[in-house]
């Protein structure tokens, strides 16, 4: 078993405008996780996270918080193979 994940997570609430990206991207950093997150037309955020298991559930915890003008209502992750992503990036 490895001791890296990857995590593709959705999240649900007011996680749109409210600087929800840039803190994940922030938050990712001081973790140490590689991966990408984005808006969707739907208004919730995708993120990928990809790194060591304790970082990456890390991180999927965080997603309840996000940003402090956000408001999370619901947090999916599904856990798979890392698939090798390099830093993290705000996608368009």
């Amino acid at each position: 078993m490895s001791d890296r994940t990857r995590a593709h997570v959705f999240v649900s609430g007011t996680v749109q405008g409210v600087y929800y990206r840039a803190n994940t991207r922030e938050r990712a950093g001081e973790h140490g996780v590689d991966g990408w997150v984005r808006n969707l037309p739907d208004g919730r955020v995708e993120a990928v996270f990809e790194g060591p298991t304790e970082a990456v559930e890390s991180m999927v915890e965080w997603c309840w918080e996000g940003s402090p003008a956000a408001n999370v209502e619901d947090v999916e992750a599904e856990y798979g193979e890392p698939r090798g992503i390099e830093g993290f990036e705000i996608r368009r």
